[in-house]
């Protein structure tokens, strides 16, 4: 196994809202999955190459928060999507910032009300 982390799902209000978001600002695909009682889309990663998976997923048993865990996606340079957090209806929390020799970080909520953070060495 190259990574603990095999899954993760950000909880979400809108189904759609919340999918139109991370295609905006991460720029990711993603394939709908008709759960029973938990309807998602599922971010299209290649799991079999080490690629971690993911979901938006909408249930009555969870909701959206900034006030836990946070995930961080990668990127190449944090900058170029922080200056689309915005503008796809997200709020900014703090622009790329420097973390030393672990490289960059920014956090930013989405549409949803989830704090995500964005990571790039450069």
């Amino acid at each position: 196994m190259k990574n603990k982390l095999t899954w993760f799902e950000i909880n979400v209000t809108d189904l759609e809202r919340a999918k139109t978001f991370y295609q905006t600002v991460l720029g990711s695909e993603f394939t709908f999955v008709d759960m029973p009682e938990a309807p998602m889309y599922m971010f299209n990663a290649d799991q079999e190459s080490g690629e971690v998976g993911g979901a938006l997923v909408k249930t009555n048993d969870n909701a959206p928060s900034n006030r836990g865990t946070v995930i961080y996606f990668g990127s190449q340079d944090v900058a170029i999507e922080a200056t689309k957090v915005e503008p796809a209806g997200g709020k900014l929390l703090f622009p790329k910032t420097s973390i030393g020799d672990f490289g960059f970080i920014a956090h930013f909520i989405d549409t949803e009300g989830n704090r995500i953070g964005l990571h790039s060495e450069k």
